[in-house]
């Protein structure tokens, strides 16, 4: 059984290339070249969503590089930086034992086992991407801001506040580390 689950917003379009709503007449080169590769991070992030949805939900007996594989096929076959999207399915799943302790401790009242599938796999990523990412690729409001954005397309009525408020937790726990070593 595979998942189909998701379905793009308004932003798939241009032979299976992700793209940003935008007239060409009122945009600069620049500019559409900028809206074009955001939307492709964020095209990157709802398959490598998908792909950990169908993952955890097999109790992570899957085979997620198969997984993964198929989705980018499937979903994703103009994606310019596919290794974009190893790179954070790499990083989730080395990080995952230290990301689940991360969202158990932030969130005491929500066990990781009865968060929503997806809202821990957002959380996951949003987590990967927040404290091991590059900032200079990836800084840690944009971090925040595509995990929500993720939550609100394809989570529950509450995902967003939830991902928000997790995030937002450790962040401001990060800042104030940074600042006492300051």
């Amino acid at each position: 059984m595979h998942f189909r689950f998701f379905v793009f917003p308004h932003s798939l379009a241009f032979g299976g290339h992700a793209s940003a709503t935008f007239s060409f007449a009122s945009k600069n080169v620049f500019g559409i070249l900028i809206s074009f590769a955001m939307a492709t991070r964020h095209l990157a992030r709802t398959i490598i969503l998908q792909s950990l949805y169908e993952w955890d939900f097999y109790h992570k007996k899957a085979d997620l590089i198969k997984i993964v594989e198929r989705n980018l096929t499937e979903f994703g076959p103009g994606i310019d930086e596919p290794d974009f999207v190893w790179r954070i399915v790499k990083g989730v799943i080395e990080h995952l034992p230290e990301i689940d302790t991360l969202i158990a401790r932030v969130a005491p009242e929500w066990p990781i086992e009865q968060i929503a599938i997806v809202d821990r796999n957002i959380l996951r990523i949003g987590l990967y991407e927040l404290l091991h990412a590059d900032k200079n690729e990836v800084p840690s409001k944009v971090a925040i801001n595509e995990a929500i954005e993720l939550a609100k397309n394809y989570g529950g009525q509450n995902s967003s506040r939830f991902a928000n408020g997790v995030l937002g937790t450790v962040y401001r726990e990060m800042e104030a580390s940074e600042a006492t070593k300051a």
